[in-house]
């Protein structure tokens, strides 16, 4: 395995084929590892095959909630830009639930997907705090399923959408996002040093 998805403390221990069942989410590329291999053994097999969109996927289901939302929210700054003044309200919402994830922020970000002008991607955070528990949402909603993966495509959909957004240099920006997760998965902030020094 290389050195690229070891050291994954935050990514449960699972197989991966158990999690992406209990997702509702497939592969696209054929795996040879056992059904009882890691993420982290699957997440190389998988690179390995430059299967790019598979390791976002697979990524995306294995990240715990907060960490998921989080990976989210850095993809969705990439589109709008740094600063109070560039966020929407599902973006801010989600941020604000990623430092404190309270029922309160929780339903603020829920409530700003009512709010959400047309055509903001950035919904896809505020979808991901939403269903970052399994259920629909706070108080009643808490007692209702959301659908297997709910959260996890909402991150995955979000970081697709930032992907599709650069032209120039589409490939160098989608290994970026996937060493965002990698670093989120050991337990940092989703800004690799190496990818700071090139910003």
């Amino acid at each position: 395995m290389t050195g690229r998805f070891e050291n994954l403390t935050k990514i449960p221990p699972e197989p991966a084929a158990k999690l992406l069942a209990q997702s509702n989410v497939t592969l696209d590329a054929k795996i040879t590892a056992p059904a009882s291999a890691s993420v982290e053994v699957v997440l190389s097999e998988l690179d390995q095959q430059s299967a790019n969109v598979d390791l976002l996927k697979l990524l995306a289901i294995s990240l715990p909630p907060r960490e998921r939302v989080w990976w989210a929210c850095l993809a969705a700054r990439d589109i709008v830009g740094p600063g109070v003044e560039n966020e929407t309200p599902s973006l801010k919402a989600s941020e604000d639930w990623v430092f404190r994830p309270t029922e309160e922020n929780r339903n603020a970000a829920i409530d700003s997907l009512d709010r959400a002008a047309r055509g903001d991607r950035t919904i896809h955070c505020a979808m991901a705090v939403m269903y970052c528990d399994g259920t629909l949402g706070t108080g009643d909603m808490a007692k209702l399923p959301a659908p297997p993966g709910a959260a996890a495509i909402a991150a995955f959909a979000m970081n697709i959408e930032a992907i599709t957004s650069r032209t120039e240099d589409m490939y160098a920006y989608f290994q970026q996002v996937i060493d965002r997760a990698v670093d989120i998965g050991r337990g940092g902030n989703g800004k690799p040093k190496d990818q700071e020094k090139r910003a």
